[in-house]
């Protein structure tokens, strides 16, 4: 079903080169993001930054899907997808809605606040499962949800308001609420994900292929209507170095999907979730590095036990619910 067990390789190996594919995928995948999203292109006058999130999103989702058809007659199954179209039509359409506005973040937000505010896509599809779902959930996992939002609010927390780049006097911002709505749809893909694999046992590749077919058909309805497809195109004619940026970024993405689906498959998803976990701690220090988002004391603090909460959570916090639906990372 997967190219590496084509490979015949060993359990430890196959897991070895899922982990490196993943940290590499993604960890090139959030260098980029943070240059494209908060970049300046040109010089003088003429230097403006790149503004087309939505246009951004849709080149990816179309990256993702030639990628999935490809892969889908490269490692063809027998299995027909009876999955019903509203439901990846829904999944697809919070999805998108999820990783529009975790992008548009990043214009209000620096990259390390953005990937710890993302970083509590436990809580919402926990809340989500329990009202949805109708699941329950082992005290520890409760414990070890309240360990991320403790830290989420101390990283997130400004103690001047003038800190924040939109000038508001608020505690929240634009960049905060638009993680907020981002999360939120996380919560709603992961509880239709988990509809879809109850009732049809929806396969990975097909639903990362349905998911991004009807995503691009979303983002270029939205294109035409906002005018936004004519800027980008205008955009990369008067920088045309952005293109590469995009093109590897884009691929970076949809190999990262296939690592991520490929551990979840093979592994199940608590040793996924733990090697995504450890690659998000280290794109926050690449930040921190290579941008110089430099983080406060308490900031640092917030980012360990977020992360603390999401690796004690991984271990210990499954032991009595059901496995959750093997979904994309950020």
């Amino acid at each position: 079903d997967s190219l590496l067990q084509e490979m015949e390789l060993g359990a430890k190996p196959k897991f070895a080169v899922c982990a490196v594919g993943i940290f590499v995928c993604y960890f090139y995948y959030g260098i980029l993001q943070e240059r494209i999203t908060r970049g300046k292109y040109g010089e003088g006058e003429e230097e403006e930054k790149f503004t087309s999130i939505t246009a951004l999103v849709f080149f990816q989702c179309v990256v993702n899907y030639l990628y999935a058809f490809v892969m889908s007659f490269v490692f063809s199954t027998k299995e027909k997808d009876t999955t019903r179209s509203s439901y990846y039509a829904i999944c697809s359409f919070t999805y998108l809605l999820a990783m529009v506005t975790s992008n548009k973040a990043l214009s209000w937000v620096n990259y390390p606040t953005q990937v710890v505010g993302k970083s509590c896509k436990p809580i919402p599809v926990m809340i989500l499962g329990v009202l949805v779902g109708k699941k329950s959930y082992p005290l520890l996992k409760y414990l070890f949800t309240l360990m991320i939002v403790m830290g989420v609010a101390l990283f997130m927390y400004k103690d001047k308001a003038g800190n924040a780049s939109g000038g508001s006097d608020s505690l929240i911002g634009v960049g905060e609420v638009l993680l907020l709505v981002s999360l939120t749809c996380d919560g709603l893909t992961g509880a239709v994900q988990e509809r879809m694999k109850l009732e049809h046992q929806t396969k990975s590749g097909h639903m990362m292929m349905a998911m991004n077919k009807w995503s691009v058909g979303y983002l270029a309805v939205a294109l035409a209507f906002t005018g936004e497809g004519v800027e980008f195109l205008a955009f990369i004619q008067r920088h045309p170095a952005v293109l590469w940026e995009l093109a590897t970024f884009s691929v970076a993405s949809a190999l990262g999907q296939f690592f991520i689906f490929l551990c979840v498959s093979d592994f199940g998803p608590l040793p996924c979730s733990i090697i995504t976990t450890t690659r998000k701690f280290f794109t926050v220090l690449a930040s921190v590095i290579f941008f110089g988002n430099s983080l406060i004391t308490r900031q640092w603090l917030g980012t360990a036990l977020v992360f603390a909460g999401i690796f004690l959570d991984g271990i210990y916090g499954k032991q009595k619910a059901k496995k959750p639906a093997g979904e994309k990372s950020d």
